[in-house]
């Protein structure tokens, strides 16, 4: 029986869909509403516990400066993956159903810190966000899995014992099951930091931020895209600008501790 199972899922048809009120839905956006479901129950759960409390104010602005830049930067980086189709053949259907996770996040990085000078509030939000979002990103891939060559979340051909099926006739880069490893890892290993290590408060969340854009940036070497600056496409772009500012806010953070 268990074989059998096995098998089963091994030649599962990609893609993945659902039937919801008489429709039917690719896996990927009900896996990614379950999992920003799932994340802010979390994330609520996370904050009842905190020490650190924030007036109804400041935590509204900052809310609402996460959720506004994290809609602008997944739409707006998420079409610049192609700028000529944007550009040339613009399409508000297409813009609006475009997005990446690596826009949401590095814009909504700006939109908090932009709501959190508004209202004067100096404390890093950060970390406690953390895992409530790794958790809403691995849901999401899995989603992005089953979803196969039907949505842009796939990786090159190849040859190699890696190699899957995804709805094409090609084998290819299950990228977002690696992905999905990495984040698992990622989590692990950002806990173990934070209750072996004493660093200030924000310290997890930009060590998730330098760990994940830098994963991106080598993980999208195998995945396809428009090469817009040598062999590097606009999530890659993005990728090494933020990798920079973390790399900066990092050293920033250490050496303050260094100086404690």
């Amino acid at each position: 029986m268990q074989k059998a199972f096995f098998i089963e899922i091994m030649i599962i048809d990609f893609p993945l869909t659902f039937q919801i009120f008489g429709k039917t839905v690719l896996a990927h956006p009900v896996f990614e509403t379950v999992g920003i479901f799932l994340a802010m129950r979390y994330y609520f759960y996370l904050k009842r516990k905190s020490s650190e409390k924030m007036s109804f104010s400041s935590s509204a602005a900052v809310l609402i400066g996460a959720t506004a830049g994290a809609l602008i930067g997944s739409k707006l980086i998420g079409n610049l993956e192609n700028p000529y189709l944007l550009f040339n053949d613009f399409n508000i259907q297409r813009f609006w159903t475009n997005n990446t996770i690596v826009g949401g996040l590095s814009f909504g990085l700006i939109g908090v810190e932009l709501a959190k000078k508004i209202v004067g509030y100096q404390k890093s939000t950060g970390d406690l966000i953390v895992y409530p979002l790794i958790l809403a990103m691995i849901i999401g891939r899995i989603g992005c899995f089953f979803t196969g060559v039907y949505e842009e979340t796939y990786g090159i051909p190849t040859d190699s014992v890696f190699g899957m099926h995804l709805g094409d006739q090609y084998l290819r880069y299950p990228v977002a099951l690696y992905e999905i490893i990495f984040l698992i890892i990622l989590w692990i290993t950002l806990k173990r930091i934070q209750i072996k290590s004493k660093f200030s408060s924000g310290f997890i969340f930009q060590l998730f931020m330098l760990s994940y854009f830098t994963f991106r940036l080598m993980l999208d070497l195998i995945k396809p895209k428009i090469e817009i600056i040598g062999n590097l496409g606009t999530i890659q772009l993005v990728c090494i600008v933020v990798i920079i500012y973390y790399i900066f806010k990092m050293k920033n953070t250490l050496n303050q501790k260094s100086n404690q």
